[in-house]
């Protein structure tokens, strides 16, 4: 698939429709938690729902398919150390928004919707959730993910997921132009999985919180950040590398595969939690891929389970790029 033309069609459209607003051969590795990767093409800034409408007017004047990539606190990917070739969308979390009703004079137990922008941090929302006496989302005070990556990937942990309160997210099919509200039933939300593809952008999402009482919603905050930091490694990391294999735990496969601490270059199964691998300050992308695989191929063949990626592969060279095309292009 020959994407150069039509991807510098969209650059240059781009520079005429936000002046001064696209950054070209753009860091995008330090973007994201792993802090290794090389750069992408082009990146823009995403403040607002307008910006995505003029991304579909680019697209269109593409005339091809474009490799477009959405980007928001980048805890799920590995960039490639040549980079991506493409399109990134960054939604920036300084322009996002958090709406939350004041939870005064209602009873424990209550709910109550929160909206938040797709860029908006989820840490940040559940600290802030919890200082105002709503619970249900502390889940996700331990996953530096932002709101529409969770939305895209249902991110969860502690016994809850995104799938399990949310109520709808708004999502703008940018090969079309539109933007639509999906309700859970649409998104289809599997374990770290939905339907969204690589034309969907979602823009904000609609939460369900429950009202509760202070001092228990900042106890329960308090207590997954104890847990998280008791047990999982800091560091460059992207979280759990492996998605459980039903009735199983992967870091426990990682580990009894005798995989701990297994070095590879610059990078190297976490010492602390097999299911994470760290990236050394300064390390390359490659040698994280390296590892993984390595795990992969050894857990399989050791203990005759197929360990799926939880982790998103970007820019590698066997790996499929994600593609958009205007509807109606040539």
């Amino acid at each position: 698939m020959n994407c150069e033309e039509p991807l510098a069609r969209t650059l240059a459209a781009l520079d005429r429709l936000v002046p001064g607003r696209l950054e070209r051969d753009a860091p995008l590795g330090a973007r994201t938690t792993y802090r290794v990767g090389g750069p992408a093409r082009g990146l823009l800034r995403v403040a607002s729902g307008a910006d995505l409408d003029l991304v579909h007017e680019a697209l269109q004047a593409a005339e091809g398919p474009v490799p477009l990539l959405c980007l928001g606190q980048g805890s799920n990917l590995l960039v490639a150390d040549a980079g991506f070739p493409g399109l990134v969308l960054f939604f920036d979390p300084g322009a996002a928004t958090l709406t939350m009703p004041t939870p005064e004079g209602l009873e424990p137990g209550c709910s109550v919707l929160v909206r938040a922008d797709a860029g908006y941090p989820l840490p940040i929302l559940a600290r802030r959730a919890a200082a105002s006496g709503l619970g249900s989302v502390a889940w996700a005070v331990g996953i530096p993910g932002s709101v529409g990556g969770a939305v895209r990937m249902n991110a969860g942990g502690h016994g809850a997921d995104t799938a399990s309160c949310l109520v709808a997210a708004w999502v703008a099919d940018l090969a079309r132009g539109t933007l639509e509200r999906w309700d859970p039933g649409r998104l289809g939300h599997g374990y770290r999985s939905s339907r969204l593809g690589p034309e969907h952008a979602v823009v904000a999402a609609e939460l369900q919180a429950q009202v509760e009482d202070l001092e228990t919603a900042k106890a329960r905050i308090a207590e997954i950040v104890r847990w998280r930091r008791a047990n999982q490694p800091g560091g460059a990391n992207a979280g759990s590398v492996f998605a459980n294999p039903p009735g199983d735990a992967a870091g426990r496969l990682v580990e009894e595969a005798g995989l701990k601490g297994w070095r590879q270059g610059s990078a190297a199964v976490s010492a602390k939690h097999a299911n994470f691998v760290q990236a050394d300050p300064g390390g390359r992308a490659e040698d994280v891929r390296r590892v993984i695989d390595h795990v992969q191929a050894t857990v399989a063949r050791r203990l005759g389970v197929e360990l799926r990626l939880e982790l998103r592969l970007v820019g590698f060279s066997d790996q499929p790029l994600p593609v958009v095309e205007a509807v109606g292009s040539a």
